[in-house]
């Protein structure tokens, strides 16, 4: 379990911070910026859950998947350590398994796609897209990160968000069931 006894520690002043195992690096350190892309996701999830006016059954999930990430945030600081002989926090693939069964479950009563569809929509709808976006870019964070530290991550952690960003299309489409989705009309209004 986690202590935390003071929040500020000043190490971070001078540009460097701490991984999860204690190596130091800058915070332009791009595994850093996949963690907190993480992080700003799951601030995301939590408007949605705060102000998405969901189903139960879908700030559940959505409580669930948050710390999921918290998970994912904390396997993408670590480094991976091969023969570690503590055991390490790592996204497995029962995560992503869960995750597609989700997408399958929510996805199974929807109208099948004819066009794109705009973000936007209800207000739950609308925040999720915002959550699955962000979503995105942190699984861009995780593959920058993957080019250079390839041999200390765990590509789980990664193809979990990419499932999650669908997972998250899936469920603003969901949450927009009873008015429908805000169709893209190519060249607007011209």
């Amino acid at each position: 379990m986690v202590h935390l006894t003071r929040i500020y520690t000043r190490t971070g002043d001078a540009g460097r911070t701490r991984l999860g195992d204690m190596e130091e690096t800058t915070k332009t350190d791009p595994r850093l910026r996949a963690y907190a892309d993480v992080d700003e996701a799951n601030a995301h999830l939590g408007v949605v859950i705060a102000l998405g006016d969901l189903e139960q059954g879908l700030v559940t999930l959505l409580c669930r998947v948050q710390n999921d990430l918290f998970d994912v945030g904390a396997d993408l600081c670590t480094p991976v350590i091969r023969d570690a002989t503590a055991e390490q926090l790592r996204i497995e693939q029962q995560y992503i398994d869960r995750i597609e069964a989700w997408c399958d479950e929510y996805n199974e009563n929807l109208p099948p796609l004819r066009s794109f569809i705009l973000n936007g929509g209800d207000i739950g709808a609308a925040h999720l897209h915002v959550a699955r976006t962000v979503v995105r870019r942190a699984e861009r964070s995780a593959w920058d990160a993957w080019t250079s530290y390839a041999d200390s991550m765990n590509q789980l952690a990664i193809t979990y968000l990419n499932r999650l960003s669908d997972l998250l299309f899936i469920l603003a489409r969901h949450a927009n069931r009873e008015h429908g989705d805000v169709l893209w009309v190519p060249g607007g209004e011209r």
